[in-house]
């Protein structure tokens, strides 16, 4: 954060000049620049300084205060060709090569940004940078050394709670805001940073109110309408979200190209991923979240393989993160049936739900539960499930999954239940869905009602695992009604031994239980026709016995 606020170097006058005092007619336009430079609008003072130099009024000074303003418009690579060509000067500045180290950094080329910090002269902003840069590095012993040379000065402290928001310790953050502006409250900005932070402990309502203080001064600010924007994505819903950003957008506040790919991404994230391929992709090493939500766009399209090939190089920082790779390599391992991705993702999971940071919180909770969800130990998924439960009542994702625990640990009734609240044609179409319901049914004696949920299936290997799956527990539980109509159909679609033991069986369970009065003696009839389908000596005496008895107690049959 703190970085983005280093002004160029300038020597005496701190930039209060854009060129030397003796050109009056320039001296005529230093209110306007001025002007510029304090509505925060860069691209109309970068316009004006290129005037000048086009127009040959131009000087070292010039050249500063464009790095300066393409810096703050985001244009790092401008802004490091400025500071390059100064630093090629014999009367360099030194701080000119942190300036650029700093562009360096803000482009990603950290390695550059370290070399060039390196060789400039020592001083609080070279500290800074290379404090941020060993955070970048994961190197813990140079990012103490650097921590330890920070004073209690404000760019020293904003830096310092900067690192500890891109290390996810945003109380801490916060508390050193809120001790700055005690003592300045006329440093509204900070109010944003505030507000990020709340935002990210999920107190949307608490960020809003900080915000606001900030927003009464500038409503013109991009960055602090995205943000209200994306609380109101949290509290409400997207559209509620887009109404703001629209509001910006039709201002063209000189703040918003600023923030354009920002708003370009997060348009996408209000409108649920519509225009993801065509916006998402350039955005991807532009800004973090590009690369996350591209990963959940392909997966709500089930490609996984994608999904897994754009996350699977990334380096987990955040909880985010890693609960974002324990999906992915969850789904990839349940489609590919790889045990390898299944434990990465279970010790992902295990990670996130086992810190101290989140374990109380809902999506630690959903991490435990998921990790115990890949062991298949439900009693423990259901600990956690149970707890979280009031958050999710018509989230379907959720219901499907705590169906599932429900189901595995024998509680159907209450399974069956949840699986009837889900409204998703995606999930209900999806095999584990049906077999899961099936079995349900089938445990709640509705063996019918698991038998319709085949016939509704179209011919294929999953209809055919369904099958087995209505014969085999329906014998069990002693519904041979539909065991027996089950296994027959088997038996035609694949001459095995065994569906022949289990049509025989079911159909002698059920001959029992019409003789014991537990079943409609017209059932016989239905049976009867079941074993005709067997060309099996064993049918002949099984149907003769059948068709005895009816004859004795007066069943009619019309099998003859």
């Amino acid at each position: 954060m703190i970085l983005s606020r280093t002004k160029p170097a300038m020597g005496p006058g701190s930039g209060t000049t854009v060129s030397s005092a003796k050109d009056s007619k320039k001296k005529k336009k230093l209110p306007k620049f001025e002007d510029l430079l304090q509505a925060r609008d860069f691209t109309g003072a970068l316009t004006l300084l290129e005037f000048n130099r086009n127009s040959g009024k131009s000087n070292e000074e010039t050249a500063l205060w464009i790095a300066y303003c393409a810096f703050h418009l985001s244009d790092y690579k401008k802004s490091m060709e400025e500071y390059l060509s100064l630093t090629k000067s014999d009367a360099c500045h030194p701080d000119v090569w942190n300036n650029l180290a700093a562009c360096y950094f803000f482009l990603g080329m950290y390695k550059e940004a370290q070399d060039i910090s390196e060789k400039a002269t020592k001083s609080r902003l070279q500290n800074r940078l290379l404090f941020h840069l060993s955070h970048k590095f994961n190197d813990e012993k140079k990012l103490m050394t650097f921590h330890q040379n920070l004073q209690d000065i404000i760019e020293d402290q904003l830096s310092l709670a900067s690192i500890h928001y891109l290390r996810s310790h945003y109380q801490e953050a916060i508390d050193i805001y809120k001790r700055i502006l005690l003592d300045n409250r006329d440093y509204l900005a900070l109010n944003v940073y505030v507000a990020l932070c709340y935002y990210k402990l999920d107190y949307y309502d608490v960020s809003q109110e900080v915000l606001a203080v900030y927003l009464q001064h500038y409503p013109d600010s991009a960055t602090a309408v995205n943000l209200k924007a994306c609380n109101h994505f949290r509290l409400y819903n997207g559209k509620a979200a887009e109404a703001e950003l629209k509001s910006l957008q039709e201002t063209a506040s000189p703040s918003f190209s600023f923030a354009a790919d920002l708003i370009k991404h997060n348009l996408v994230v209000f409108r649920g991923g519509e225009g993801a391929l065509q916006v998402l992709p350039p955005l991807v090493d532009v800004i973090p979240e590009a690369r996350l939500n591209l990963v959940i766009y392909y997966l709500r399209q089930d490609d996984v393989v994608e999904a897994y090939n754009l996350i699977k190089d990334l380096e987990p920082t955040t909880p985010q993160e890693y609960i974002l790779k324990g999906v992915v390599n969850a789904s990839l391992g349940q489609e590919q049936g790889s045990r390898e991705h299944l434990k990465i993702a279970q010790q992902y999971f295990q990670l996130v739900g086992g810190s101290a940071s989140e374990c109380d919180t809902i999506p630690g909770r959903q991490c435990m539960a998921a990790c115990f969800f890949l062991l298949k130990q439900f009693e423990d998924v259901l600990i956690y499930l149970n707890s979280i439960k009031s958050y999710f009542y018509n989230d379907d994702t959720f219901n499907f999954n705590y169906a599932q625990a429900k189901a595995a640990v024998g509680n159907y009734k209450e399974a069956e239940e949840i699986f009837l609240l889900i409204q998703s044609e995606k999930i209900k179409n999806d095999y584990t869905y049906l077999s899961w319901l099936a079995r349900c049914y089938i445990m709640n004696h509705k063996a019918r009602l698991a038998w319709e949920l085949y016939l509704k299936m179209e011919t294929s290997g999953e209809s055919f695992s369904l099958l087995q799956l209505v014969a085999n527990d329906c014998y069990k539980m002693g519904q041979f009604y539909y065991a027996a109509k089950a296994f027959d159909v088997l038996e035609r679609l694949d001459p095995n031994p065994e569906y022949w033991e289990g049509k025989r069986g079911a159909c002698v369970g059920i001959f029992q239980q019409i003789i014991a009065s537990h079943e409609p003696r017209e059932t016989l009839r239905d049976i009867l026709q079941i074993l005709r389908n067997t060309a099996n000596p064993q049918v002949e005496y099984i149907i003769r016995t059948m068709k005895k008895w009816a004859k004795e107690n007066r069943v009619p049959i019309s099998v003859n």
